[in-house]
């Protein structure tokens, strides 16, 4: 969340960022300042009355030990006096606290001085294209055809044992899946990430931590007997390892990389844009997550941006790189770049990986900060990606590389798969 400070010291610039996607922030932002002042109001009558207390007693212990116990039995009847007043004060504190609190969980990122102001993915601005679209043999099919054709993917099976927008992965299908993972891992930790294992249901001050609580509560599969969450990235559990943790500087950058299945309701999700592999509750996903100086964030941005260009250069993919625009942002981002494959039969493009920078804005909420050279605790910077979300780069693979005799595979994949066509 933002901190109450910076809201203090910036509230009209924040106002205007937050204006980028289409909010009026300015009644929360004031009734913030406003619990703001009462709570150090509060605050400063708490620690005045706590003090006086203490010097009462202080004053109380000397009249004792001089043998002037009814002085010291008068102000006895103060400190109860004083007691009482400070356990209202410190009620009435904690319900400020909570209220403030709640309010500033409210409040989305501020965007990043590059967002520019839009209401919909139509306002996104194209920042990079690269790679040829393949001219298809005639009669080309789109992903779930050819996964019914070649038995690789069978979406009728996942309905039957959970439902829609769970399927079923069926020999090669299953392989290339696999082999999937297993490439975007190795590529993740050849470029310096540590790989982690990580649980795949979080409780609710992980999902707090990162900004999925209270935002997209809806969306999320709630384990109502264990108040658990399935874990909608592998960002969650990844990012809550430095939750209320202090590193040091000299640590930066920290970098882990995850597989994780995933797992989204998507509650609202119809039509033809979503068949197939294109829209699904449980996947599988690749995550690189980062943790970073302030100073180096943006850096770190760019790295990613270019790790994951570097994937998609290997898989051959045509894709296209999107700046979000400030209606299309994600609540807890700063600034957000998407990546899209371009699916030949489908003649669409399809969201394949989403990398991020939230700034302080999740360490906040973590309280996950660092000692600078002056031994001060200040906030570290967050930074997450896909690397990659398997669905739509397979849903890629398989339109874009079916031949009249079947599905090539690319040939960074063929060691991992084993094979070299789908036929």
């Amino acid at each position: 969340m933002l901190q109450i400070q910076t809201i203090r010291d910036n509230q009209e610039d924040i106002i205007l960022a937050l204006g980028k996607r289409n909010i009026d922030a300015r009644p929360l932002i004031e009734k913030v300042l406003q619990l703001d002042e009462n709570r150090r109001a509060a605050q400063t009558s708490l620690d005045n009355i706590l003090a006086e207390s203490n010097k009462i007693s202080k004053e109380i212990g000397v009249l004792y030990k001089t043998g002037k116990a009814q002085e010291a039995n008068s102000l006895k009847e103060q400190t109860v006096k004083l007691k009482e007043e400070s356990k209202q004060l410190g009620n009435d504190l904690n319900a400020v606290e909570e209220e403030l609190q709640t309010l500033l969980y409210q409040l989305p990122n501020a965007p990043h001085t590059s967002v520019k102001k839009g209401s919909t993915e139509d306002d996104n601005e194209e920042i990079f294209n690269e790679g040829e679209v393949p001219k298809l043999v005639e009669g080309a099919l789109p992903h779930w055809e050819l996964a019914k054709k070649y038995d690789i993917i069978d979406f009728e099976l996942g309905v039957k044992i959970a439902g829609a927008g769970f399927p079923v992965y069926k020999g090669k299908g299953a392989r290339l899946q696999r082999a999937l993972i297993a490439y975007f891992l190795d590529k993740n930790t050849e470029a310096g990430y540590t790989e982690i294992q990580v649980p795949h249901l979080v409780n609710e001050l992980s999902g707090y931590g990162t900004g999925q609580l209270p935002d997209k509560e809806g969306q999320m599969y709630h384990v109502t007997a264990d108040d658990l969450y399935l874990i909608p990235t592998a960002e969650v559990p990844v990012t809550n390892i430095f939750r209320d943790v202090i590193v040091n500087e000299s640590d930066f950058p920290i970098t882990y990389t995850g597989y994780t299945p995933c797992f989204r309701r998507e509650a609202g999700s119809y039509g033809a844009h979503v068949r197939g592999l294109n829209r699904l509750h449980q996947f599988d996903k690749v995550e690189i997550v980062r943790v970073e100086h302030p100073s180096k964030s943006y850096e770190a941005l760019d790295g990613m941006v270019e790790h994951v260009k570097n994937i998609l250069r290997e898989l051959k993919l045509p894709y296209r790189i999107l700046r979000l625009c400030g209606g299309d942002l994600g609540f807890t981002a700063a600034l957000t770049f998407d990546f899209e494959v371009f699916s030949t039969a489908q003649d669409r493009w399809l969201e394949i990986s989403s990398v991020s920078n939230f700034e302080t804005y999740q360490a906040n909420r973590l309280k996950l900060r660092f000692k600078d050279e002056n031994g001060k605790n200040q906030l570290a910077h967050t930074l997450n990606g896909s690397s990659l979300a398997l669905p739509r780069v397979l849903a890629g693979i398989l339109e874009n590389y079916q031949t009249a005799d079947g599905i090539k595979i690319p040939e960074v994949l063929v060691p991992y798969c084993g094979f070299d066509i789908i036929d």
